[in-house]
């Protein structure tokens, strides 16, 4: 264990850390499902994986490399995206430049990446290398499980194996190929909190389910899966730009069909009808997103013609978020594993308080910290990590006898100072039962220590609750 004099200063930098945090975000962006290649055929996964690296610690690293005389080109960010290390080769992998865009985040595609017919796996993850352009290592980074599928299903999916099906309130991609040419390939996006068609960058959607009797102001979602005919709203899950209430049609042969309400599944071609409409369908129009009136089938009056801008196919995506700070070290080590907490499960009260941190990418030298407060911390598994609640009067004598409650965030600090910001926190809560009749004391003598003590050993007993937020 660090000295006392190493252990404020680690202190004093948590809480500068706490005050103004200068963190690095790396996400990964990716479709839930990959089309399997065949022979020499090479079907590159669409959307193709993004990286966007954001957070002001990156800027902070480029000062410390100028600081050492490495220069600008030295703090460049560049990596390698590859499918994970079972059937992987080196021209299954990607180099990554990166870009700065307007919003100051930088951004990468792996546009080639594809997945052979020899290998034989039902899963696979990709794998993330990053580097600074001075050689540095920056840390390795995985993406989520990715199903593979041997081409779309053309069956009418049954809700009984979900694995293909989209879910009220999952994430979605749309992308629209005129003429089923890779090139002119174009992925509903936002700009400027505007919808744009962009052959470059997708966003990811979030495709909830709507309640069809109520208004358009009123909107409440539900849960479910999602079927033809359905509903819809898609809300940007970057800016929260969405679009009015749209009902999904199933399209075959560029025809809408009005009459199918069979569950949507896995890149499926479809079609967005607004809500109220005559007929008006989301369209592109090169990069521009605009409606499009169908036209009726003479025919057959559950069919309605579209043009090639209105057919959409439709995938889920995935993202997963590592965060990290290197502000109070200069770390020489890779920066990975990133933790990821998922889960708290809290145990116990008062002096025996536990707490477990469940996630993924867990080792042994990691140390639960709340807020400023160093827990006393015991490795489990890749996946668990133990901790000591600390007792509230170790946030300072401020908080010697809780009144109102504290809510501390929740880090993960590795043992050479490198910290891993969560989006969960930690509340202490005092919970006062009077006796009936008991005048409650609302100024506290000074001589009454012991009276306060027994308070405060009664609140800090069974009084921790969890505040965990995704």
């Amino acid at each position: 264990r660090p000295n006392p004099y190493q252990a404020d200063l680690l202190r004093d930098g948590v809480r500068r850390y706490l005050q103004l945090p200068a963190d690095q975000t790396v996400l990964i962006l990716h479709a839930k499902v990959a089309q399997k290649s065949y022979g020499n055929e090479k079907r590159f996964f669409c959307p193709p994986p993004c990286v966007y690296l954001s957070g002001p610690g990156w800027k902070l690293k480029q000062e410390q490399i100028k600081a050492r005389d490495l220069g600008e080109a030295g703090f460049r960010v560049c990596g390698y995206m590859g499918l994970d290390s079972m059937g992987s080769s080196l021209m299954e992998t990607q180099k990554l430049s990166f870009e700065e865009q307007p919003d100051a985040k930088g951004f990468s595609c792996a546009k080639a990446l594809y997945i052979s017919d020899t290998d034989k796996r039902k899963h696979f993850r990709l794998v993330l290398k990053l580097f600074f352009s001075n050689g540095q290592e920056i840390g390795t980074f995985h993406s989520k499980l990715i199903k593979v599928i041997s081409k779309p299903s053309q069956k009418k999916q049954s809700l009984k194996n979900t694995d293909l099906c989209i879910s009220s309130g999952s994430k979605v991609s749309l992308f629209n190929r005129l003429r089923s040419q890779t090139v002119s390939t174009r992925y509903l996006s936002v700009e400027g909190g505007a919808f744009i068609a962009s052959a470059r960058q997708w966003a990811a959607f979030t495709l909830h389910l709507a309640d069809e009797r109520c208004s358009r102001s009123e909107f409440p979602l539900r849960e479910g899966y999602i079927r033809y005919g359905s509903v819809v709203q898609l809300v940007c899950t970057a800016t929260g730009v969405t679009l009015p209430p749209l009902i999904i049609r199933k399209v075959m042969k560029q025809y809408a069909m009005l009459d199918v309400d069979e569950p949507i599944s896995q890149l499926h071609k479809c079609a967005f009808q607004f809500q109220g409409s005559d007929r008006m369908y989301l369209c592109l129009s090169t990069e521009k997103v605009i409606q499009f009136q169908a036209s009726p089938c003479p025919k057959e009056a559950n069919r309605e013609l579209l043009n090639d801008g209105s057919c959409w196919t439709i995938i889920s995506t995935e993202t997963v978020e590592y965060t990290f700070s290197e502000s109070l070290a200069c770390v020489r080590e890779p920066v990975s594993p990133v933790p990821l907490i998922a889960a708290l499960q809290l145990t116990g009260g008062g002096d025996v308080a536990m707490l477990e941190v469940q996630g993924e990418y867990f080792h042994t030298h990691l140390k639960v910290w709340f807020g400023d407060v160093e827990a006393e911390t015991m490795y489990r598994s890749p996946k668990s990590l133990v901790c000591v609640v600390p007792d509230v009067s170790a946030f300072g004598s401020n908080w010697r006898w809780l009144r109102y409650p504290i809510t501390v965030p929740l880090l993960l600090i590795r043992d050479d100072g490198l910290i891993y910001s969560s989006s969960f926190t930690f509340t202490y809560t005092p919970e006062q039962s009077c006796i009936p009749g008991q005048q409650v004391l609302s100024d506290v003598p000074q001589d009454s220590d012991k009276l306060l003590d027994s308070i405060h050993q009664e609140f800090t007993r069974t009084n921790f609750h969890l505040f965990m937020q995704s």
